[in-house]
């Protein structure tokens, strides 16, 4: 009775061990392939904001570390990448949150040649209500396209607002705060390059963390 019991028992401990290495083999796998998965995302959002023949250097590993800040809306240290041509910098795309949106935080990508116009704004994740606010996607609506090339020379503060504050960007139907939220974030952004430029320009090839 006792050797039956106990050969039950070691079949049990070996039935638990095999599923138990299952489990973390299959979480470990999960794990690699969501972070293949995400950094293939994030190549195709980098890619969509700057056009091909402008930069020839591998976007996604030439991250530089920013030290948070209001303007780009992060509380933790967040990247920012460099777009070089022939070594020369060109621009950097800033991953920025905009905390303000309707149903939360929007997370965007917002890049910026090195003249400080806009060369592109996507945005990466949020919650806004289906058709209305998720406008914002480009897959939605052409809306986020509007920022392409503008800068704080080519619109006056007041213009950085939607038109319902009397600005120059189109809200929605319906959906006033979301769009308000997110040129509010390109137009901090901007403000930031303006005033982190030099060291930005700096650290294109070294982590960095500018100061407030």
């Amino acid at each position: 009775m006792n050797r039956q019991v106990l050969i039950t028992a070691l079949v049990l401990t070996l039935f638990a061990a095999i599923g138990g290495g299952l489990v973390s083999y299959t979480e470990q796998s999960t794990a690699s392939q969501i972070r293949v998965n995400d950094k293939m995302m994030l190549l195709h959002s980098l890619k969509s904001l700057l056009p091909a023949q402008r930069y020839d250097n591998d976007l996604a590993s030439s991250a530089i570390s920013i030290a948070p800040h209001q303007l780009l809306g992060t509380t933790k240290t967040s990247r920012a990448y460099s777009a070089t041509k022939n070594t020369d910098t060109v621009a950097f795309i800033f991953n920025v949150i905009a905390n303000n949106g309707y149903n939360g935080k929007i997370y965007l990508l917002i890049g910026v040649y090195t003249d400080g116009s806009i060369a592109g704004v996507r945005v990466v994740r949020h919650k806004e209500t289906p058709g209305l606010g998720d406008a914002i996607d480009e897959n939605r609506s052409s809306w986020i396209l509007n920022f392409n090339q503008h800068s704080l020379s080519s619109l006056t503060e007041k213009q950085w607002k939607v038109k319902r504050d009397g600005g120059y960007f189109d809200q929605f139907t319906g959906a006033t705060i979301t769009p308000r939220a997110v040129v509010n974030a390109v137009h901090n952004t901007l403000l930031y390059y303006q005033q982190h430029k030099a060291v930005l320009l700096q650290a294109t090839t070294k982590p960095v963390s500018p100061k407030e």
